[in-house]
């Protein structure tokens, strides 16, 4: 992959509301990247020299094992953690070089996370849980917007217990997309939930992706996913083994699961 070819130009993390990226824009630019544990002795290379772009609007599946560097290399496109050796590049500003408080800032206004466990306060109603997001996000949609987006418009007033698995989750992703995010991040978001519930959820990240025109960021290891995205990245042992892209995208309940 040649850097130049991609090259974006430098601009603050802060967008106009008014001028909306194309949707070939390269957001991502991952270069060298490499990150490596100590323990004791024992060197554990996580990730070794991995090279990625990613655009505006397209949706990604990140498959591969147990231990092959797919959480981190997501954690280092979120800014939750520092490679090693080599740079990330969010809009051209390297995110390498960035103070804790700027990491803070891209990560608030710039990116929605999705775990695979909901993280939802059990004392707050789904409208409440979605509103410590908006209430500090620069431009954020009303939470009953957001919940309604996933489906969940009859569901604001209900508390955590009184929702399914699969409806936290979806309060999770309302969460993340109320503070209008050019970003979401996905870590196994189905890995809690039976077949049934997990389409549910990846319905409301494709309807999040088509409509918002948000990158969204899967990470996996059921290859039954990969047919929703426009590009698979495949990972083993730290290094990024094939990327294909998928002519057509297929809708959630057509997979074959």
């Amino acid at each position: 992959m040649n850097p130049a070819a991609n090259h974006a130009t430098t601009r603050p993390f802060s967008r106009s509301p008014d001028s909306g990226p194309a949707a070939s824009e390269v957001l991502f630019q991952a270069r060298g990247l490499t990150k490596i544990y100590h323990s004791g002795e024992i060197e554990v290379r996580a990730l070794n020299g991995v090279d990625l772009d990613l655009h505006h609007g397209e949706l990604v599946v990140m498959l591969g094992a147990s231990g092959s560097g797919k959480s981190t290399l997501l954690n280092l496109i979120g800014g939750l953690d520092r490679p090693t050796h080599g740079s990330i590049l969010y809009r051209g500003e390297d995110l390498t070089e960035a103070d804790e408080s700027r990491l803070t800032r891209f990560r608030r206004d710039e990116v929605g996370f999705i775990f695979q466990f909901y993280n939802l306060i059990p004392s707050l109603t789904a409208r409440e849980n979605v509103a410590l997001i908006t209430e500090i996000a620069p431009d954020p949609m009303e939470p009953d917007q957001a919940l309604g987006l996933v489906g969940l418009g009859q569901r604001l007033d209900n508390f955590p217990s009184q929702l399914s698995g699969g409806e936290q989750q979806r309060v999770a992703i309302a969460r993340a997309i109320a503070k209008r995010p050019q970003v979401m991040l996905c870590d196994e978001p189905t890995g809690a939930l039976d077949v049934r519930t997990g389409i549910a959820v990846l319905e409301a990240i494709e309807q999040v992706n088509r409509e918002l025109g948000t990158l969204v960021v899967i990470i996996t290891h059921n290859a039954v996913i990969a047919d929703m995205a426009d590009r698979v990245i495949q990972l083993s042992d730290g290094r990024i083994t094939e990327i294909r892209s998928n002519e057509t995208r297929r809708r959630v309940n057509d997979l074959r699961w």
